[in-house]
């Protein structure tokens, strides 16, 4: 009798954990359309759409909802799929050639597989919650009842996702709020800041997607009942379940669903001047004048809220330039441009009701309302305010007009702060009556996405640049450059840094990036700041940023950091074709220019490993996040040797090794045959030229084939890809019988006019003096640099070319 009570009782648990709520009954299941299908339930109906065979979205409504289609983040259109359809007594299967879905009538549960293997399973699918109060995390409103979809995990899974937070890489074991909030002076921990996305990861390499904007929670097996569950107060009940046959592969997928970033402006891949801030036109042109006279690269500076008024408080929303501090705002803009430098100017959405714009923005009722409604007005930090309405065309249309004056200075770029927005009470209402808690996680998304469709309307040609402190899921496809906002400046605020960047750009946003040096204190560490910026060459973008304290920008440090910034800063520029090549992978693919380690070897001690990355796919790089480091424990993956990218040292692949670290360079290595195209040293990006390049190739005997892409174009103008305006530059080097063949080829865009190019080819790791160099079958004088062979060549694209080495 013992043992069938056991029985029973295990079936029971059976039951309770993976099958969906008791009271759902299936009733019957019908195609609706092409890739799309019905199934109906006791309390509802479920729609089941196949985007392509990587992609499925599932729907539930209630008996008393309508179907809403809108979506903030997907962009992707439903591809012709074939499905095959299984359908028995006890269940129905749909079957893509990649991902399925099972639904089990009794008791009624929805599982997905992926190539016949299970990924993740509905635990009680949709229902409301009348016991866990959320509350908006400001503490002014608590929603008694919420909306949850509950899915089962197994064990051993592995979470990411959620948007930017410091919490180490495995994020499973958290209760997520989902409530878009700044974090001033966080260091080494923060559960939530200005990036809350409704999107979690599994290191089965699956991902859900909630498309859902309202506020709620992301509880990812918090009570460690190997649970996930989404929460929310309202919207729609739809997510999308994405899979893919790589890291890679996973996130090409989600960004063909949510949308590629834009190719950024090459500009944009220099050193940026920035600080909070620059108090009139001439500090402002004083500080580049400085870089000049150091001979310390610079390529942008960004004016952060003084240009429209001289206090940090009371002078928001005046949107105009202060003449008595900025008395020749255009002049100023066209010097700097004459010297290589891009200005950018803050805004914010938010319109002190004291400010120049208050009275006019207040007539045209371009504002969000009270409970009255009357233009909203709350207090801040700021000042009593209100907040643009950017769901209403005419406040879109108004907020609009202020963009195109200030592009009329010669601006080529927007910073746009405090769009969680920072403060936004629950009681403000938007256009057609949208609850303040509804939009609040997409108000940065779709002010990114005013800005985006702006310049698309009417400058068309030019690529944008818009700095954003929040969005949410499929941002990057207006663009927007996110950062990590306001971290402290001390070693444990670097120390996060690294995840971030890395998990925001596995969620989609590949330009995450902070405040190098550090923002928010007095603290002078030229140690910190060094470390941060070394750190820097290798993040997305290079932006020293911090209070005007302690300097941020390299021109007003010690001799001590003005040397190494320096140095880091001529790296950042000898590498930009390196970089660019990254961004336009990002572009075509979705690819993250930061890699986590895992990318390349999956393993799953490499799982939550953060402080050793990849910088595109042949760089590993070990950020310095602690003072006073002298040696530092790597692991190098298995898939490759490594080299020392400073002096050429061999580590072989697979192996956790202690090496000594320097004051002058991060400990950077560069994958066995790889090539790493630079080039010579520029001032600003004006005065690159992609016509004279060192090509690097790391000679390693393991690697009997190798081949590299680098794309190339005028650096400005906007989808020059798809306007055949480019070129790609192909590398291939083969070694057979102790002869290393590199090969010259080139992809031209049909509306692209290429010029000859000067290649300074550096072979590295060649130990003893070869018998002979080729170029094009003639023979070449052999020069030898530091165990490197350096190989001056002249390329006509339109024509192949090989350099043949014979070794011995």
């Amino acid at each position: 009798m013992k043992n069938y009570k056991n029985l029973f009782l295990l079936l029971f648990l059976s039951i309770s954990i993976f099958s969906q709520n008791s009271d759902r009954v299936f009733k019957s299941a019908n195609l609706v359309k092409e890739n799309q299908f019905k199934i109906e339930v006791s309390d509802g109906l479920y729609f089941i759409n196949f985007y392509n065979s990587k992609i499925i979205e599932t729907t539930f409504l209630t008996k008393e909802e309508e179907k809403n289609n809108d979506s903030h983040a997907v962009v992707l259109q439903p591809k012709l799929t074939h499905i095959k359809i299984d359908e028995n007594t006890n269940e129905i299967i749909y079957k893509s050639d990649g991902i399925s879905i099972k639904i089990q009538k009794a008791p009624f549960q929805i599982s997905y597989f992926y190539k016949d293997s299970e990924i993740t399973s509905e635990k009680r699918g949709y229902f409301k919650s009348k016991h866990i109060p959320l509350d908006n995390v400001k503490g002014n409103i608590v929603y008694n009842e919420t909306e949850k979809i509950e899915f089962n995990l197994t064990e051993n899974e592995v979470l990411f996702g959620g948007g930017a937070r410091a919490l180490g890489m495995n994020r499973r074991g958290n209760r997520l709020a989902l409530y878009n909030r700044a974090h001033y002076g966080y260091e080494t921990y923060s559960e939530l800041m200005n990036f809350t996305i409704p999107l979690v990861i599994s290191s089965k390499k699956y991902m859900i997607h909630f498309d859902n904007a309202p506020i709620g929670y992301l509880d990812l097996d918090s009570k460690k009942d190997n649970s996930l569950t989404y929460e929310t107060i309202s919207g729609r009940k739809t997510y999308q379940i994405i899979v893919g046959d790589s890291w890679v592969d996973l996130i090409d997928n989600y960004t063909n669903l949510t949308g590629k970033q834009p190719l950024p402006p090459r500009w944009v891949l220099g050193n940026f001047s920035s600080r909070f801030g620059y108090h009139s036109q001439q500090e402002t042109e004083e500080t580049i004048q400085k870089f000049q006279e150091e001979n310390i690269p610079v390529d942008a500076i960004i004016l952060d809220l003084y240009w429209f008024g001289k206090t940090i408080q009371g002078t928001m929303g005046n949107l105009e330039v202060d003449k008595d501090s900025f008395p020749d705002m255009k002049g100023m803009v066209e010097r700097l441009k004459n010297k290589g430098v891009k200005t950018v100017l803050i805004t914010e959405p938010f319109v002190l009701s004291n400010s120049k714009k208050w009275e006019e923005a207040d007539k045209k009722e371009i504002l969000a309302k009270d409970t009255l409604n009357n233009s909203a007005k709350y207090n801040f930090y700021f000042g009593n305010t209100g907040i643009v309405d950017i769901y209403k065309k005419e406040g879109k249309d108004w907020f609009w007009n202020i963009y195109k004056e200030i592009l009329d200075f010669g601006v080529k770029g927007f910073w746009g702060d405090l769009g969680e927005p920072e403060v936004l009470p629950n009681w403000v209402t938007f256009n057609e009556n949208q609850k303040a808690d509804e939009i609040h996680n997409i108000y940065g998304h779709d002010w990114a996405k005013l800005i985006f469709e702006g310049y698309l309307k009417e400058y068309p040609t030019e690529r944008p640049f818009i700095l954003m402190r929040a969005g949410s899921s499929g941002s990057q496809r207006f663009g927007m450059i996110p950062w990590s906002g306001d971290v402290n400046r001390t070693w444990g605020g670097l120390q996060s840094q690294p995840e971030i960047a890395l998990q925001m750009g596995m969620q989609g946003l590949g330009y995450m990036h902070s405040d190098l040096g550090g923002f928010a204190g007095a603290n002078l560490d030229d140690n910190l700041y060094t470390r941060w910026l070394q750190y820097g060459v290798f993040q997305p973008i290079f932006r020293p940023h911090a209070q005007e304290d302690v300097p941020s920008e390299p021109v007003f440090r010690s001799d001590f950091a003005k040397k190494h910034a320096k140095k880091a800063i001529e790296l950042r520029y000898k590498m930009l074709p390196y970089n660019y090549n990254l961004a336009f992978e990002n572009n075509q693919k979705g690819t993250p220019l930061m890699r986590p380690i895992f990318f390349e070897e999956d393993d799953v001690k490499l799982i939550e490993n953060s402080e050793t990355y990849l910088w595109g796919k042949d760089f590993l790089i070990t950020p310095i996040i602690k003072d006073s480091v002298k040696t530092k424990e790597i692991y190098f993956p298995k898939t490759a040797n490594w080299f020392n990218f400073y002096f050429d040292e061999k580590i072989e692949g697979g192996q956790t090794k202690t090496v000594k670290v320097k004051d002058k360079s991060i400990p950077t290595y560069v994958r066995g045959g790889a090539f790493i195209l630079m080039t010579e040293l520029v001032q600003t990006t004006d005065n690159y030229n992609a016509n004279k390049l060192e090509l690097h190739y790391y000679f390693d005997d393991s690697v009997a084939k190798s081949e590299r892409t680098f794309y190339n174009d005028d650096g400005l103008t906007a989808n020059a890809f798809e306007k055949g305006q480019f070129e790609i530059m192909e590398f291939e080097a083969e070694l057979s019988k102790r002869v290393l063949e590199i090969e010259f080829e080139a992809e031209l865009g049909e509306n692209w006019n290429p010029e000859e190019k000067e290649i300074q080819l550096i072979v590295h790791n060649i130990y003893w003096q070869p018998k002979k160099i080729k170029v094009d079958g003639k023979r070449n004088q052999i020069l030898t640099e530091n165990n490197s062979i350096v190989i001056p060549v002249k390329w006509n694209l339109n024509k192949e070319l090989k350099v043949t080495i014979s070794l011995k």
